[in-house]
């Protein structure tokens, strides 16, 4: 069976595909993101992350889980915008987003709201 690809963007002489870069800047805030999302998780008593290093307690789970979302996001987004010009505006917007989510979910106050 014969596969087909699609194109990558149209790159302008002279300029560089930013893809590959996009894809670690947007895998960065989806592991931020993961991270608050499992902390809430945790705390919600609806997940609760195995540990894997006593003296650091269920974190090195949350951690661990979260580096895992990471690395998937980031290998992911780079095999599909690896050689393409990709819109860095929304990108970059899209990466505070998901850091900013991340690092608010990890606060207490945001617990207690649950």
């Amino acid at each position: 069976m014969a596969t087909v690809e699609r194109p990558p963007a149209a790159v302008e002489p002279g300029e560089v595909a930013n893809g590959a870069a996009l894809a670690s800047f947007l895998g960065a805030g989806i592991g931020a993101f993961a991270m608050g999302f499992f902390v809430i998780l945790n705390e919600a008593g609806m997940f609760t992350a195995p540990t894997l290093y006593a003296p650091a307690g269920g974190v090195s789970g949350r951690t661990t889980f979260a580096v895992v979302a990471w690395s998937i996001a980031w290998g992911l987004l780079h095999s599909r915008w690896k050689g393409r010009q990709v819109d860095s505006r929304r990108v970059f917007a899209a990466t505070l987003v998901l850091i900013g989510l991340g690092i608010v979910a990890t606060f207490p106050p945001v617990w207690a709201l649950l």
